[in-house]
């Protein structure tokens, strides 16, 4: 029988299908916010859509994290005024993947299309690592999440209106022996899935607060990557529920925790099979002239770029001092308090950390936000400012460097920055940029309890 990780092309999909004697397989696509969209779809039609596309709702680029549809932020693309019609989609064959809790079924992952594509996620990035592709370079990347596991329900949660919930284990217990030792059973599971499905975890461990894992996924071409990153978030908490438990990749949840991150880790290759891009043994820190102008884009892109690493309002509680998330643009040599960590090793290991991500973030539009403005640097020669040393929360910084500090800041930023609309093209910024307004203006309209307790006797 065919293993579904070596199906590769139309042909290939078709023969696993037959092989198994599937009546349905299980289709999907990632929405702006990351939030994987599908359907089954029976065989007959299944083979006419790898043959000739399928069409899709564009509803699913039209509507927000909540089925709450973007009204009033000049969306161009869909909306009312178009009338939702169906977009062209396309089924990719190699990502086909077994499906853990449906034994036989078959998973293969999808993209938008034609004029779609423009604003599609997947596509966004598709179109920067043709970039570097075009500049002779291959493109490695590997994602590490921060999650944290409650005992509850859906339906708990929402009983509970989302206030007193219980963390699978209580404690700061980082890097935990005792704990994943007692919880073996479910490390054992998440990791044994994880592989079945083609996103293996190179490390699992426990994190600074109560319930709290870390999974680094293992490293791989970027497109892959970005994959594997969305899939292993949509199936773990797949896997949490099925478990009786539920997880949770907010940003941060909680006043008393540090949040969430996803930190992306990078590298780049020669394309002529010649080794690292980012590895010169010459330089300081091993570090070399195309590392430095990819570090310098992405340094003096970041604040621009900001609304791609941080796309949520949640986003921003935890981009805040002395909570494992960077303030401003800085970047040090294996230094864990700015925004961009230069990891110094051999041809293989030389690379780049974006740590400012969060865990919530769209890992396809994170990674192409990432890629992009390194990219940039290295063609216009860019330079970065001066490495920080020690404590980047407790020294000040160039004003240039300086962070949004909120979600309307960041979308106005993005949809002015000159660099953007040249890297991901005019719709993609206009329609991006609008839907994080929308969320600020969703956002707006609600009275937090924090707003409750400081002002309603006092003021």
């Amino acid at each position: 029988m065919m293993n579904p990780r070596d199906v590769k092309t139309i042909k290939d999909a078709k023969r696993i299908v037959e092989e198994r004697g599937l009546k349905h397989v299980k289709v999907g696509l990632f929405d702006i916010d990351g939030v994987m969209r599908g359907k089954y779809m029976n065989k007959d039609k299944f083979f006419s859509s790898l043959d000739s596309g399928f069409a899709f709702c564009d509803v699913v680029l039209g509507w927000d994290s909540n089925d709450q549809l973007y009204e009033d932020v000049g969306i161009k693309y869909t909306g009312w005024h178009t009338g939702y019609p169906d977009a062209p989609v396309r089924v990719i064959p190699d990502t086909c993947r077994d499906l853990p809790y449906e034994p036989g079924m078959l998973l293969f992952v999808c993209e938008f299309a034609q004029e779609a594509s423009k604003v599609c996620p997947r596509n966004t990035l598709t179109r920067v690592l043709n970039k570097a592709d075009e500049m002779g370079f291959s493109v490695n990347s590997a994602f590490e999440y921060e999650f944290f596991l409650f005992n509850e329900t859906p339906d708990s949660v929402r009983e509970k209106n989302y206030r007193n919930l219980k963390p699978i284990t209580p404690g700061n217990y980082g890097y935990s022996m005792l704990r994943n030792s007692t919880h073996a059973d479910l490390y054992h599971s998440i990791m044994d899935f994880s592989e079945e499905m083609d996103f293996p975890i190179e490390g699992l461990h426990t994190e600074t607060g109560p319930g709290v894992m870390e999974a680094a996924l293992a490293v791989c071409n970027a497109k892959d990557a970005a994959d594997k990153a969305a899939l292993f978030k949509t199936f773990t908490k797949i896997w949490a529920q099925k478990n009786d438990i539920m997880a949770t990749f907010m940003a941060k949840w909680s006043n008393d925790y540090p949040g969430q991150s996803g930190h992306i880790h990078v590298s780049l290759d020669h394309k002529d099979g010649s080794g690292s891009a980012f590895y010169d043994p010459t330089k300081q820190h091993n570090m070399s002239d195309t590392q430095r102008h990819f570090l310098a884009g992405l340094q003096h892109l970041m604040p621009e770029f900001l609304a791609m690493m941080a796309q949520s309002i949640n986003a921003y509680s935890r981009l805040v001092p002395g909570f494992w998330a960077p303030t401003d643009a800085t970047w040090g040599v294996e230094n864990r308090t700015t925004a961009l960590r230069i990891i110094p090793g051999s041809s293989k290991s030389q690379r780049l950390e974006f740590r400012l991500g969060s865990a919530d973030a769209n890992p396809y539009i994170a990674l192409a936000a990432m890629l992009g403005a390194g990219l940039y640097g290295i063609e216009n020669k860019m330079e970065p400012h001066a490495q920080v040393k020690g404590n980047a929360y407790d020294q000040q910084h160039d004003a240039a460097l300086s962070l949004p500090q909120s979600l309307s800041a960041a979308a106005f930023a993005f949809k002015r920055s000159e660099a953007a609309r040249s890297l991901f093209g005019d719709e993609f910024v206009d329609h991006y940029a609008a839907t994080r307004e929308w969320e600020q203006r969703e956002f707006n309209k609600h009275i937090t309890d924090w707003e409750m307790a400081r002002y309603f006797e006092i003021i």
